[in-house]
């Protein structure tokens, strides 16, 4: 139920975010979605492919530190209210929410939101519980077309 993320972390000028894409697309490698965070001094990429194994060989090869997470990709009801649902019942488990970014693909009136977890079993279980949801790495590939 968990998915795997990359993040990439870059220097902040320009050029450094366009490096990173276009060494993944002439490995053949597929962007499903991304978010990108900046500080002062560097910026992170955070990116879902199909197969983050050879993504991160493939970055830290050519000189890149990049850091493996565990993100969750959750329905979220497209109304008013979907979100703060989806939020009070993490909350009421006692997890905080570190991140979360959207995919652009909406399905059947839902979008798909990754969040990063503090403590992603817990979130998960608790999702779950409250019949949310929880969208796991096959359904994800196939929703996207991957």
């Amino acid at each position: 139920m968990k998915l795997t993320q990359l993040s990439i972390f870059l220097e902040n000028k320009p050029g450094a975010l366009s490096a990173p894409c276009r060494l993944l697309a002439d490995a053949g490698i597929n962007i499903l979605t991304f978010a990108l965070a900046d500080t002062q001094n560097f910026g992170i990429l955070r990116v879902v492919v199909p197969d983050s194994e050879p993504a991160k060989q493939l970055l830290e090869q050519n000189g890149y530190v990049v850091r493996v997470t565990e993100v969750v990709a959750i329905e979220v009801p497209d109304q008013p209210g979907g979100l703060a649902a989806l939020l009070e019942c993490v909350e009421a488990a006692g997890v905080n929410v570190e991140y979360v970014y959207a995919f652009t693909a909406k399905q059947d009136g839902k979008g798909l939101m990754l969040f990063r977890f503090n403590q992603p079993d817990a979130a998960v279980q608790a999702l779950l519980a409250a019949r949310v949801n929880v969208v796991g790495t096959i359904e994800l590939f196939k929703r996207l077309g991957s």
